[in-house]
């Protein structure tokens, strides 16, 4: 049993982090997206970009100026932002600004669900982009999420999130999220993307029906809600944006355990995808997705079971390599040592952390504890 527990569990953690990012790249010789972007559209859709925002005063300006200052004809482009209950003076920055693109839908504190919920209905435009108070966008962005609704099969449209720390150039989760955005490109080859990044992603909005108040990652289960539909759901890596990270790894760690709970309630939202029968994305969302939820629980597997199969010499190797990784996280918590080891010790580390986050988010969706109100991140 020990031996089945052990090879069961490496197994399912070897699929998620490394023979599904095998089986994209095998799918994508066999089965090839696009080589070419769309073509520009005759005429452009109107587009309405909609930001929601909870106590953004110092940086809801910017957000704006960015905004307006993207590559969209002007009489085709709207920004609405949705004030969530703020306090610090964010609604009397977006009220005063001169703009007639710029509308304010304010209303109390009631989670970005809510804002969602009142905004893209009342929305004008026929694609919706969303986006953070944070994140700065390219200027080409907008057309490059946008040409490819010119396909009726396509529903929303994911771009690419660059992470950045003006503090630091090297921190953990920089090796991470590239690989996360490479899985999201092959994933997009096959209009498959598991979950959007509520920093930048467009949806047609026709195809929006109203979330439950309870939704806690609500640009990942409009994702998931699409392809349960199925509609297609791409990446377009040419549509960059750019948001700060922190250095406040307290509230980055709260940050993760949030999402992890929503990860979780989203199992129950769309059910659809977990039948076998829905191909690809449910396969893509089991292995991306399912399978890194239940790896602290499989972490753990592994390493009780190891402990069983200590007499055999095989074993005591297995042992020593996961006794290894899981000291070099130790070593990565305390940042020393020369660069190289400092990088990879902090990788380990990154990756242990997160798991332990996942394991709280599931406990605090197990006791219903996790509320989808959000609080804005510190940045530096």
């Amino acid at each position: 049993m020990a031996t089945v527990a052990f090879w069961a569990a490496a197994v399912l953690l070897a699929q998620t982090y490394f023979l599904y990012p095998l089986w994209l790249l095998l799918l994508a010789r066999v089965r090839p997206g696009p080589r070419r972007a769309p073509a520009p559209p005759g005429a452009w859709p109107t587009v309405s970009l909609v930001v929601a925002a909870h106590d953004e005063a110092g940086c809801i300006g910017e957000k704006l100026e960015n905004s307006l200052a993207l590559d969209y004809p002007a009489d085709r482009l709207e920004i609405v932002i949705g004030s969530d209950g703020s306090t610090d003076g964010t609604d009397a920055v977006v009220g005063a600004h001169p703009d007639p693109r710029v509308h304010l839908s304010a209303a109390p504190r009631a989670g970005k669900t809510s804002v969602l919920n009142r905004c893209i209905p009342a929305a004008r435009g026929e694609v919706v982009v969303l986006s953070d108070a944070n994140t700065r966008i390219d200027p080409g962005a907008l057309k490059a999420l946008v040409r490819h609704f010119e396909d009726p099969r396509v529903g929303a449209v994911c771009g690419r999130l660059q992470l950045y720390n003006p503090t630091r150039a090297e921190y953990e989760e920089s090796a991470y999220w590239k690989y996360e955005s490479w899985l999201k490109a092959l994933e997009g080859e096959q209009g498959a993307v598991v979950g959007a990044n509520g920093g930048l992603y467009a949806m047609r909005r026709a195809l929006f029906t109203g979330l439950p108040p309870s939704t806690i990652v609500d640009d990942f289960v409009i994702a998931l809600r699409l392809l349960d539909q199925g509609y297609r759901v791409l990446y377009e890596p040419q549509a960059l944006a750019s948001e700060e990270t922190t250095e406040d790894y307290g509230r980055e760690f709260g940050r993760r355990a949030r999402i992890a709970a929503g990860n979780f309630q989203s199992l129950g939202l769309v059910p659809g995808l977990l039948s076998p029968f829905r191909g690809f994305p449910a396969f893509a969302f089991w292995s991306h997705k399912v399978l890194r939820w239940c790896a602290p629980a499989l972490m753990l597997v592994t390493l009780a079971a190891n402990v069983a199969l200590l007499e055999e010499p095989f074993y005591r190797v297995t042992m020593a390599a996961q006794v290894g990784f899981y000291a070099l996280a130790v070593l990565g918590s305390l940042a020393v040592g020369p660069s190289v080891v400092r990088r990879t010790a902090g990788v380990a580390y990154y990756f242990v952390t997160m798991n332990v986050a996942i394991a709280v988010g599931f406990w605090r969706f197990l006791r219903n504890s996790q509320g989808a109100a959000w609080e804005r991140t510190a940045r530096a």
